[in-house]
């Protein structure tokens, strides 16, 4: 149970956070990890059965619903709590207070979308929402949290592993030439062609790619079997340091967005486009660039005026030119640099019961169960007892992706990055005490010296930080969308017992 998803204070307003904040959840389910699926579809299964369903709303807008509606009718109860771990009457709850509110919006972040399944998880948030006849109007809505402004900005610039065959044309539109449509990589897919030698040269701009892959060891390979990499970045990293190319590892600092001397624009999660005045540095006496100057000087190096001037790309104020007549919805852009106005990108937010299909309906799918079986443990010798849970990788509150401010996190009472929150139940069963220090065995290796922490996880989970704990496993990723399944990973936790 997330503290931020019960009640919030914001430091804006102190006075809220003088007290104890405002109050979000009325009604908070823990389902097993990975069975996000099975939960939906006994929410669905409630709806039916409470008559909570729009039938009118679905024949207007939707195909193939009475294929969600008979999946539902067909899965029984027994099946659905198996699976998700959650009772039927909470489950019936939550179906009212949805079915029986007048505006719903669903929204979820890494927890749905880091599942072998992760895909099916949101097709069958969608299909809830459309049974019940919240999409497609004012008030109501799916909506995809986005870590920050970066991961929805990058995406609408066309940074995909398939370039968007709209942006496509338009760029050789602009350039009055055909672009090679060879798609790229998705994170897994360059590990592991850099694993065959087939990637000679990476440029990563920001992030750190070592440290956000799960199997560090394999990703430290793949990384040194590249001949040259250059990290773009405003601050070291592990990755600078582990992630090392075969022959040159180039770092070079930039600037970060607040320090920037250009005026910046960003996307933000909910839809809004916005101009950042120019910043300056606290360094007075650093060698430091923006990252948009070093890639336009790099590319006219390399490519002198071809296709374009590079150089000209130095400058943000006329890359807001290109992108205004390149990039579907961001033709305000242009002008932003006078105007200071900020906009919504325009055919993102559907209001009129329309939908970008072929056909204008939303296309329902039927979303299957999953499995969920823990593996046995591989128990090497000398180890006492233990316990085979489903583990969570997540961040810390004072962590911004792969980057940690502050070793602790006071919110969930763990003291350090080393610690495992468990359930209390859970540790009991497998004869731990709180503060106890134990092993964490992954299908690849494990971490020592390991600390409980008592938390509010479900029977069953546990939760570990990011990046640290990918060192001990390698997980499956969803086929559909090629995400690794960081939100349930099985781990052996064990203690070796003391030699007497």
């Amino acid at each position: 149970i997330e503290v931020g998803l019960v009640k919030f204070a914001s430091p804006a307003h102190p006075l809220t956070s003088l007290f104890t904040g405002s109050e979000i959840a009325s009604l908070y389910l823990q389902p097993i990890p990975g069975s996000d699926v099975a939960l939906f579809v006994g929410i669905q299964k409630s709806l039916i059965e409470q008559n909570l369903i729009k039938p009118d709303y679905l024949e207007t807008h939707t195909i193939d619903w009475s294929i969600v509606i008979e999946q539902a009718k067909n899965t029984s109860w027994q099946q659905i709590t198996d699976i998700c771990g959650v009772e039927q009457s909470a489950i019936e709850e939550t179906a009212r207070l949805i079915g029986q509110s007048q505006a719903v919006v669903f929204a979820w972040a890494m927890g749905v979308t880091q599942q072998t399944n992760g895909v099916d998880n949101v097709q069958a948030i969608a299909n809830t929402a459309l049974l019940t006849g919240n999409a497609g109007r004012e008030g109501t809505g799916l909506m995809p949290i986005r870590g920050h402004s970066n991961v929805q900005g990058f995406g609408s610039m066309g940074v995909t592993a398939h370039l968007q065959p709209q942006i496509l044309q338009a760029l050789e539109k602009l350039l009055g030439r055909s672009l090679n449509s060879q798609p790229g990589y998705r994170t897994r897919e360059l590990i592991e062609a850099a694993n065959a030698d087939q990637v000679d040269t990476l440029i990563c701009l920001g992030g750190n790619l070592y440290g956000a892959n799960p199997n560090l060891v394999e990703a430290q390979a793949a990384l040194g079997k590249i001949e040259t990499i250059i990290y773009i970045a405003t601050r070291p990293n592990p990755g600078h340091f582990h992630g090392l190319a075969n022959q040159n590892t180039i770092i070079i600092p930039v600037f970060n967005r607040f320090e920037n001397p250009h005026a910046t624009t960003t996307e933000s999660g909910n839809n809004f486009v916005r101009l950042n005045s120019p910043g300056t540095t606290h360094l007075s006496s650093s060698d430091l660039i923006s990252e948009v100057e070093f890639i336009a000087q790099l590319a006219h190096h390399l490519h002198g005026n071809q296709p374009i001037d590079w150089r000209k790309l130095q400058d943000p104020v006329y890359i807001r030119q290109l992108i205004a007549q390149t990039i579907p919805g961001y033709g305000q852009i242009a002008e932003i640099d006078r105007t200071k106005t900020e906009f919504t990108i325009p055919g993102r937010i559907y209001t009129a019961g329309e939908f970008p299909t072929p056909t204008g309906k939303a296309q329902m799918l039927a979303t299957p169960l999953p499995h969920l079986d823990l593996p046995a443990p591989a128990k090497p010798g000398g180890q006492g007892k233990g316990i085979m849970l489903a583990l969570i990788t997540g961040r810390s509150y004072s962590q911004h992706n792969t980057v940690v401010y502050k070793e602790g996190d006071r919110y969930r009472g763990m003291p350090h990055r080393n610690c495992i929150l468990m359930n209390t139940e859970d540790a009991q069963a497998a004869n731990f005490t709180e503060h106890q220090r134990v092993t964490v065995q992954g299908n690849v290796g494990q971490l020592e010296q390991v600390e409980i922490i008592f938390g509010e996880v479900r029977s069953g989970a546990a939760l570990m930080f990011y990046p640290e704990v990918n060192v001990i496993f390698q997980s499956h990723t969803d086929p559909k969308s090629g995400i690794p399944a960081y939100k349930r990973v099985p781990v052996w936790v064990y203690s070796i017992p003391l030699l007497r």
